[in-house]
Protein backbone atom coordinates (compact mmCIF):
# COMPACT_ATOMS: atom_id res chain seq x y z
CA UNK A 1 0.00 0.00 0.00
CA UNK A 2 1.43 3.69 -1.11
CA UNK A 3 0.68 6.31 1.94
CA UNK A 4 1.14 10.24 1.12
CA UNK A 5 2.44 11.65 4.24
CA UNK A 6 1.76 15.82 4.93
CA UNK A 7 3.35 16.92 7.88
CA UNK A 8 6.01 19.41 8.55
CA UNK A 9 6.80 19.29 12.06
CA UNK A 10 9.83 15.88 11.66
CA UNK A 11 9.78 15.41 15.30
CA UNK A 12 6.03 13.97 14.49
CA UNK A 13 6.61 12.91 10.96
CA UNK A 14 10.02 10.73 11.50
CA UNK A 15 8.33 8.72 13.83
CA UNK A 16 5.12 7.88 11.69
CA UNK A 17 7.26 7.36 8.78
CA UNK A 18 9.12 4.60 10.16
CA UNK A 19 6.14 2.90 12.06
CA UNK A 20 4.51 2.95 8.13
CA UNK A 21 7.55 1.31 6.78
CA UNK A 22 8.54 -1.36 9.50
CA UNK A 23 4.75 -2.98 7.89
CA UNK A 24 6.15 -2.60 4.91
CA UNK A 25 3.72 -0.01 3.81
CA UNK A 26 4.91 2.51 0.35
CA UNK A 27 5.44 6.19 2.29
CA UNK A 28 5.93 9.49 0.85
CA UNK A 29 6.55 12.19 3.13
CA UNK A 30 6.61 15.86 2.37
CA UNK A 31 7.01 19.02 4.47
CA UNK A 32 4.86 21.59 2.43
CA UNK A 33 1.37 21.55 1.06
CA UNK A 34 2.22 22.76 -2.38
CA UNK A 35 4.27 19.54 -2.48
CA UNK A 36 1.57 17.16 -2.32
CA UNK A 37 0.64 17.72 -5.74
CA UNK A 38 4.07 17.59 -7.36
CA UNK A 39 4.08 13.47 -5.55
CA UNK A 40 -0.03 13.22 -7.03
CA UNK A 41 1.33 13.86 -10.48
CA UNK A 42 2.58 10.15 -10.30
CA UNK A 43 -1.02 8.40 -8.79
CA UNK A 44 -1.46 5.58 -7.07
CA UNK A 45 -1.77 6.81 -3.75
CA UNK A 46 -4.10 4.45 -1.29
CA UNK A 47 -3.90 6.80 1.56
CA UNK A 48 -3.65 10.23 2.56
CA UNK A 49 -2.44 11.81 5.88
CA UNK A 50 -2.34 15.32 6.29
CA UNK A 51 -1.88 18.15 9.04
CA UNK A 52 -4.02 20.79 8.77
CA UNK A 53 -1.95 23.84 10.31
CA UNK A 54 1.01 24.95 8.47
CA UNK A 55 2.42 28.66 9.14
CA UNK A 56 0.67 31.27 7.71
CA UNK A 57 -2.27 29.07 7.19
CA UNK A 58 -4.03 27.58 9.61
CA UNK A 59 -6.37 25.62 7.12
CA UNK A 60 -3.73 24.47 4.05
CA UNK A 61 -4.75 20.79 4.96
CA UNK A 62 -8.08 21.41 4.40
CA UNK A 63 -7.29 23.07 1.50
CA UNK A 64 -5.18 20.37 0.15
CA UNK A 65 -7.85 17.54 0.75
CA UNK A 66 -10.20 20.00 -1.11
CA UNK A 67 -8.39 20.23 -4.30
CA UNK A 68 -7.09 16.54 -3.85
CA UNK A 69 -11.22 15.62 -3.85
CA UNK A 70 -12.11 17.73 -6.56
CA UNK A 71 -9.65 16.33 -8.85
CA UNK A 72 -10.70 13.20 -8.27
CA UNK A 73 -8.61 11.47 -5.64
CA UNK A 74 -10.96 8.85 -4.09
CA UNK A 75 -8.58 6.82 -1.67
CA UNK A 76 -9.26 7.39 2.09
CA UNK A 77 -8.34 10.77 3.64
CA UNK A 78 -7.12 11.47 6.96
CA UNK A 79 -6.28 14.55 9.09
CA UNK A 80 -4.57 15.00 11.86
CA UNK A 81 -4.31 17.97 13.84
CA UNK A 82 -3.86 19.83 16.96
CA UNK A 83 -6.93 21.79 16.44
CA UNK A 84 -9.49 19.96 18.74
CA UNK A 85 -12.34 20.95 18.40
CA UNK A 86 -16.08 18.62 17.23
CA UNK A 87 -16.05 21.67 14.90
CA UNK A 88 -12.87 20.91 13.37
CA UNK A 89 -13.37 17.13 13.13
CA UNK A 90 -16.89 17.93 11.36
CA UNK A 91 -15.43 20.34 9.13
CA UNK A 92 -12.69 17.96 7.86
CA UNK A 93 -14.90 15.47 7.54
CA UNK A 94 -17.55 17.39 5.58
CA UNK A 95 -14.51 18.51 3.12
CA UNK A 96 -14.06 14.76 2.32
CA UNK A 97 -12.17 13.02 5.04
CA UNK A 98 -12.91 10.16 6.43
CA UNK A 99 -10.99 10.05 9.56
CA UNK A 100 -9.58 13.06 11.75
CA UNK A 101 -7.00 12.08 14.64
CA UNK A 102 -6.44 14.92 17.31
CA UNK A 103 -2.70 15.59 18.35
CA UNK A 104 -1.07 14.45 20.26
CA UNK A 105 -1.88 10.92 19.50
CA UNK A 106 0.23 7.49 20.17
CA UNK A 107 1.47 5.42 18.07
CA UNK A 108 -0.66 2.35 18.18
CA UNK A 109 -3.68 4.44 17.93
CA UNK A 110 -2.38 6.27 14.75
CA UNK A 111 -1.15 2.73 13.33
CA UNK A 112 -4.98 1.00 14.33
CA UNK A 113 -6.53 3.75 12.16
CA UNK A 114 -4.32 3.44 9.05
CA UNK A 115 -4.93 0.00 9.17
CA UNK A 116 -8.47 0.43 9.20
CA UNK A 117 -8.40 2.69 6.46
CA UNK A 118 -6.51 0.88 4.67
CA UNK A 119 -8.78 -2.05 5.03
CA UNK A 120 -11.63 -0.64 3.12
CA UNK A 121 -8.96 -0.12 0.29
CA UNK A 122 -7.97 -3.86 0.34
CA UNK A 123 -11.77 -4.75 -0.18
CA UNK A 124 -12.17 -2.47 -3.01
CA UNK A 125 -9.00 -4.32 -4.97
CA UNK A 126 -10.26 -7.50 -6.33
CA UNK A 127 -8.60 -11.12 -5.74
CA UNK A 128 -8.55 -11.71 -9.25
CA UNK A 129 -8.24 -9.32 -12.42
CA UNK A 130 -9.12 -10.33 -15.66
CA UNK A 131 -8.90 -8.52 -18.92
CA UNK A 132 -9.32 -10.32 -22.57
CA UNK A 133 -7.02 -13.37 -22.29
CA UNK A 134 -5.24 -12.11 -19.05
CA UNK A 135 -5.85 -13.41 -15.54
CA UNK A 136 -4.15 -12.40 -12.47
CA UNK A 137 -4.82 -14.08 -9.47
CA UNK A 138 -3.92 -11.41 -6.35
CA UNK A 139 -4.06 -13.82 -3.87
CA UNK A 140 -2.04 -16.69 -5.02
CA UNK A 141 0.45 -14.19 -7.59
CA UNK A 142 -0.98 -16.70 -10.58
CA UNK A 143 -1.08 -15.05 -13.75
CA UNK A 144 -2.03 -17.04 -16.98
CA UNK A 145 -2.60 -15.97 -20.68
CA UNK A 146 -4.97 -17.56 -22.68
CA UNK A 147 -5.19 -20.77 -20.30
CA UNK A 148 -1.83 -21.27 -20.10
CA UNK A 149 0.62 -20.43 -16.90
CA UNK A 150 3.23 -17.98 -17.40
CA UNK A 151 5.86 -17.58 -15.07
CA UNK A 152 7.14 -13.85 -14.15
CA UNK A 153 9.74 -13.39 -11.53
CA UNK A 154 8.87 -11.39 -8.41
CA UNK A 155 9.38 -7.80 -9.84
CA UNK A 156 7.73 -9.28 -12.99
CA UNK A 157 5.05 -9.63 -10.91
CA UNK A 158 4.48 -6.69 -8.58
CA UNK A 159 4.66 -4.36 -11.81
CA UNK A 160 2.24 -6.05 -13.40
CA UNK A 161 0.07 -6.32 -10.38
CA UNK A 162 0.72 -2.75 -9.92
CA UNK A 163 -1.29 -1.97 -13.62
CA UNK A 164 -3.79 -4.38 -12.66
CA UNK A 165 -4.47 -2.48 -9.63
CA UNK A 166 -5.01 0.87 -11.76
CA UNK A 167 -5.76 -0.35 -15.69
CA UNK A 168 -6.78 3.02 -16.90
CA UNK A 169 -3.92 5.15 -15.44
CA UNK A 170 -0.59 5.99 -17.47
CA UNK A 171 2.40 5.78 -15.40
CA UNK A 172 5.52 7.72 -16.45
CA UNK A 173 8.96 6.22 -16.56
CA UNK A 174 9.76 8.07 -13.97
CA UNK A 175 7.20 6.83 -11.43
CA UNK A 176 7.95 3.70 -12.44
CA UNK A 177 11.61 4.00 -12.14
CA UNK A 178 10.95 5.10 -8.91
CA UNK A 179 8.93 2.64 -7.62
CA UNK A 180 10.60 0.02 -8.80
CA UNK A 181 13.86 0.33 -9.43
CA UNK A 182 15.42 3.04 -6.80
CA UNK A 183 18.23 1.57 -7.14
CA UNK A 184 19.14 0.85 -10.49
CA UNK A 185 21.96 2.92 -12.04
CA UNK A 186 20.99 2.31 -15.91
CA UNK A 187 17.63 4.67 -15.76
CA UNK A 188 15.07 4.44 -17.53
CA UNK A 189 16.26 1.34 -19.91
CA UNK A 190 15.61 -0.84 -16.89
CA UNK A 191 12.03 0.29 -17.29
CA UNK A 192 12.04 -0.49 -20.94
CA UNK A 193 13.61 -3.89 -20.31
CA UNK A 194 11.21 -5.01 -18.26
CA UNK A 195 8.52 -4.02 -20.00
CA UNK A 196 9.94 -5.85 -23.05
CA UNK A 197 9.91 -8.90 -20.56
CA UNK A 198 6.43 -8.39 -19.67
CA UNK A 199 5.32 -7.95 -23.39
CA UNK A 200 7.43 -11.37 -24.35
CA UNK A 201 6.12 -13.42 -21.56
CA UNK A 202 2.86 -12.72 -21.81
CA UNK A 203 2.23 -10.47 -25.09
CA UNK A 204 2.94 -7.44 -27.27
CA UNK A 205 -0.02 -5.75 -25.99
CA UNK A 206 0.10 -6.27 -22.12
CA UNK A 207 1.49 -2.83 -21.49
CA UNK A 208 1.42 -0.33 -24.04
CA UNK A 209 3.36 2.87 -24.70
CA UNK A 210 1.46 6.23 -25.10
CA UNK A 211 2.05 9.61 -24.71
CA UNK A 212 3.74 10.53 -21.34
CA UNK A 213 4.52 6.56 -20.46
CA UNK A 214 2.78 3.10 -20.00
CA UNK A 215 -0.24 1.61 -19.59
CA UNK A 216 -2.11 -2.06 -19.14
CA UNK A 217 -3.22 -2.73 -22.86
CA UNK A 218 -6.72 -4.13 -24.10
CA UNK A 219 -4.36 -7.40 -23.83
Amino acid sequence: MRILLLEDNRDIAEPLVEALESQRYDVRWVERPDDVFQEFTSGGFDLAILDVMFPGNDDAGFEVATTLRSQGFLAPLMFMSARDTEGDAVMGLDLGGDDYLYKPFGLREFMARVRALLRRVADTKRAVFERAELRIDLTTRRVMWAGSNVDLTEREFVMLEYFAHYPDRTFSTDELLDRFFPEATSGASVVRVYVSQLRHKISDGIIQTVPGGYRLGPA
